[in-house]
């Protein structure tokens, strides 16, 4: 089995992200797909290799992106199975919010090709460096924004909450591009069981080219379905509380030192 495929992460930023093997993964190739939705990009791809073939054909106003993605997937393995070594260049990290990559490099393994993921800065990573948040500090939740309204889960809002793609929130049809006001309004009653009105939330959005701006718009929380929101719109809610100390394991891990100290030492 001659063919292979490397799904890369070419980070957010334009050009300065990008690793090193990444970099020589997709100048090796026999071909490259690309997965990227910014012409600017794509002409940065194509400095490094002459065939670069876009995914974005594949998606479509209204049209399942579940359907997408499994077209990208066979338009990846067709290559593969050609005996082409393929690579799939991906903003940020290819194994983060996009199925395609994770979806191909299995197909390929189970076809008994050799696939794998080398990954990338991913915009998670951009909004820590951006917004200035530890996630150790307070801890850190993250749900793609239709999932967690979709499911029932379980909140801390002493942590950081981040909801991702919040600009689809409640699209059950996968075919949507733009937000929809009236089920932004049911993710703020859904959030309202653990934030008052008025916390003031982060419209985060990162920087891909040079001369881009990193959005990070502050507004309340009940401002939410007003908002100007984009595909790659990222809602980032502070702790609300502080944290509550667990005083009764507290005091049984207290009492394990002390019986530490007590013990005889060994000879």
């Amino acid at each position: 089995m001659s063919g292979s495929l490397v799904c890369v992460g070419i980070g957010m930023k334009l050009g300065a992200h990008i690793s090193p093997i990444s970099r020589s993964h997709i100048e090796q190739a026999d071909v490259v797909f690309s997965g990227v939705s910014d012409g600017i990009v794509e002409l940065w791809l194509k400095e490094m290799h002459p065939d670069v073939r876009s995914l974005q054909m594949y998606y479509a106003e209204g049209k399942n992106r579940n359907i997408t993605y499994n077209e990208m997937v066979e338009a990846m393995l067709a290559e593969v199975r050609a005996g082409k070594n393929v690579v799939g260049a991906f903003y940020g990290h290819p194994g983060v919010f996009a199925l395609a990559p994770h979806k191909s490099i299995q197909q390929a393994k189970l076809e008994g090709f050799e696939a794998y993921m080398e990954p990338g800065i991913s915009a998670e990573d951009c909004l820590v460096a951006d917004l200035g948040i530890d996630p150790g500090k307070f801890g850190c939740q993250q749900y793609e924004a239709s999932q967690f309204m979709f499911y029932k889960r379980r909140l801390d809002p002493s942590a950081y909450l981040i909801l991702w793609q919040i600009g689809v929130a409640g699209d059950k049809t996968l075919g949507k591009f733009n937000s929809d006001k009236n089920k932004l309004a049911l993710l703020v009653g859904l959030l309202a069981n653990d934030y008052p009105s008025d916390h003031q939330v982060i419209l985060y959005e990162a920087a891909v080219l040079p001369i881009d701006m990193v959005r990070a718009e502050h507004i309340a929380l009940a401002d939410l379905p007003n908002a100007e929101l984009h595909q790659h719109t990222t809602l980032v809610i502070p702790p609300a509380k502080p944290m509550e100390k667990n005083q009764q394991l507290l005091e049984q891990i207290r009492r394990l030192d002390e019986q530490a100290q007590l013990a005889p030492c060994s000879a």
